[in-house]
């Protein structure tokens, strides 16, 4: 009888999705660190600094009353101050009633996911890219098709090159991110333009990925809002406003898909934690805290991509945004798993083996977040660079 019942609890074939390899290394650092060694962490996409002031202090007042469940579309003065922001930052105008709160940008995607597609239905994303993109597509039953991108597009998909994807396996729809992970790459407006009127004319649903948006050093982010009323949004506050822990983004939704995605909501998780969406409203004010915080990742970006070649390490894709460097390691591994694991264990460096967001080239690239203090960063490439040379 117990083997029959043992026999019963087995994982079901959509759980069977790879790690997200990069906790996998923030737990190694972890155990280093209990050990009693100090490890510098550029492993995980995480800000340095805490939330804004005017967000934990709005979280403290309202430590005083309830914290109850919200409406399953998130706090009306949220939505509103989120619509706000468009109106600031973009001069997009933005119904309030398309906006969705969200458990982190994770949710943002389960719904768009959830919302645009049904089993067995293929989506196009950007290789190398953010790994849950293909972990979840896989775990609704969908099939995450990759697109490869590489120096001659500024490792950004084209028209050409989606159209191409198209024409080889249909494509239901399509996810780009700009700032990109982990190649912090991005891509002009004209370029992100010609690119969402290809999708939308071949009738494949586009996604913008927009969680970089405000850390942009070649030029200013575009919005997706600005060129379609089609495409899906998602953003979050866990970036820019220093806010990961807090688990609180948003998604704008084309209006047909707004009651969908409520009903998810309603249903998956009935509303996001009240306390975040109260804090998340107050970190707007926060934005020069923040562009102070961005400055500093400036600096470090400044320090990593004229300290890395002298390192060794001198050849990495465009510096345009997000907080991340992505190295080419091939003249000393063709493993960045293992060269990962080495500079970890060795030189105390934690980062990012580019397998994670590559399954197909990304043994030859390490990917580096210089999100931290500036003192890290060039504590970092005086490590990396003793440890390259010890061989």
């Amino acid at each position: 009888m117990r083997d029959k019942a043992r026999k019963l609890i087995t994982p079901s074939a959509r759980s069977d999705v790879p790690p997200f390899m990069v906790m996998d290394v923030m737990a190694a650092a972890a155990r280093i660190e209990a050990a009693g060694d100090r490890v510098i962490h550029m492993e995980v996409g995480q800000p340095f600094a805490p939330a804004p002031a005017s967000a934990i202090e709005a979280a403290r007042r309202a430590l005083d009353g309830r914290i109850a469940y919200t409406e399953a579309l998130g706090l009306p003065s949220l939505r509103a101050r989120i619509a706000r922001h468009y109106a600031e930052q973009y001069a997009v105008a933005v119904d309030p009633a398309r906006i969705v709160i969200t458990t982190g940008s994770s949710a943002g995607f389960l719904f768009a996911f959830l919302s645009l597609f049904e089993p067995g239905e293929r989506v196009g994303i950007a290789n190398p890219g953010y790994p849950p993109y293909r972990h979840i597509l896989t775990a609704l039953g969908c099939e995450p098709v990759l697109i490869e991108t590489g120096p001659q597009t500024r490792w950004a998909v084209t028209p050409e090159t989606l159209l191409a994807t198209h024409a080889r396996t249909k494509l239901a729809g399509v996810l780009i991110a700009s700032p990109a992970n982990p190649t912090g790459t991005m891509m002009r407006p004209a370029a992100l333009a010609a690119l969402i009127g290809a999708a939308e004319e071949a009738g494949i649903r586009f996604i913008s990925d927009e969680i970089y948006h405000g850390l942009d050093y070649a030029f200013a982010a575009e919005t997706a809002l600005r060129l379609s009323d089609h495409a899906l949004v998602i953003n979050s506050f866990s970036k820019y406003f220093c806010m990961t822990g807090w688990r609180i983004g948003w998604l704008v939704a084309p209006a047909p898909l707004v009651r969908p995605i409520e009903r998810l909501q309603q249903n998956l998780s009935i509303s996001v934690p009240h306390l975040s969406q109260i804090a998340a409203e107050a970190a707007f004010e926060g934005r020069a805290e923040m562009d102070a915080v961005k400055h500093g990742y400036e600096e470090n970006r400044r320090i990593l991509i004229e300290g890395l070649p002298g390192a060794g390490l001198d050849s990495f894709l465009p510096v345009d945004g997000a907080f991340y460097l992505y190295a080419d390691i091939r003249k000393f591994s063709d493993d960045s798993f293992d060269f990962a694991r080495r500079m970890l264990e060795q030189a105390h460096v934690a980062a990012t083996p580019g397998v994670d967001f590559d399954p197909r080239d990304g043994r030859h690239f390490i990917r580096f977040c210089y999100a931290g203090s500036a003192d890290d960063m060039r504590a970092a490439v005086q490590r990396i660079g003793a440890w390259l040379k010890r061989g």
